[in-house]
């Protein structure tokens, strides 16, 4: 982990991340934020830490996730570039609910969260911001999950083969960012399901398979297999 320097004035994720800001606000941040470079793999926060910082991711993915009563991990999002990590309890508890981790070499910048707080009752566009922002977050988790508990496992392997291509790389030939396993974790199916899965598509020459390299061959096909499945 290494820390960077920053200057808020100058950034370039301003007006997609801190919005509403005054000049003066803006000014003040850097004294209270610090980025944080995080290699795949390295836990960012785990449950049960302090809340201490707000989070935003600058680059990478990184993933939101608990353990259940059983010790399975399970997956809650996925978190891309210009969105806040680990919206869900920063403001309504004192310590982390969930963790979260880095899928790939990532940059956190973290805000000291007295700071967001203190700026937030002074600043009602900034604070209804921000409502807006957790708000959209809270429905784009529950309506994946509610759109994948109607899919049956073919329906479900498309649809998250689709949101990696389309919302993540924004390329239907990529780098698949999870390991089957985590896929299977997100999508509630299990690991062999996932390859299976993936094997018939294959051999239907609907997607191209190359280690973790895919190519969405058929992108139509898939789209009717997400839409009905």
């Amino acid at each position: 982990m290494e820390n960077a320097t920053c200057d808020c004035s100058n950034c370039k994720y301003r007006e997609l991340v801190l919005t509403n800001l005054k000049d003066e606000e803006i000014n003040s941040l850097c004294d209270f934020k610090k980025e944080k470079f995080y290699k795949k793999g390295e836990i960012i926060v785990k449950e049960g830490d302090p809340v201490v910082d707000f989070f935003y991711l600058k680059s990478g993915l990184v993933k939101n996730y608990f353990y259940n009563q059983i010790g399975k991990e399970q997956i809650i999002s996925i978190g891309t570039p210009m969105n806040f990590v680990s919206l869900l309890t920063v403001f309504s508890e004192p310590y982390h609910k969930f963790r979260v981790s880095a899928l790939t070499d990532s940059v956190i910048c973290c805000i000291r969260m007295d700071k967001i707080k203190s700026i937030a009752l002074n600043n009602g566009q900034f604070a209804v911001g921000l409502i807006e922002k957790m708000s959209k977050n809270t429905d784009e988790i529950i309506l994946q999950k509610l759109m994948l508990s109607m899919k049956n496992m073919r329906g479900r392997i498309a649809y998250i083969l689709l949101f990696f291509a389309e919302k993540i790389n924004h390329s239907y030939s990529y780098e698949i960012p999870l390991r089957r396993k985590e896929i299977a974790q997100l999508i509630d199916l299990t690991p062999e399901n996932v390859i299976r899965t993936l094997s018939e598509f294959s051999k239907e020459n609907i997607i191209k398979l190359e280690g973790e390299k895919i190519t969405l061959k058929d992108i139509k096909k898939l789209k009717k297999i997400c839409e009905l499945g």
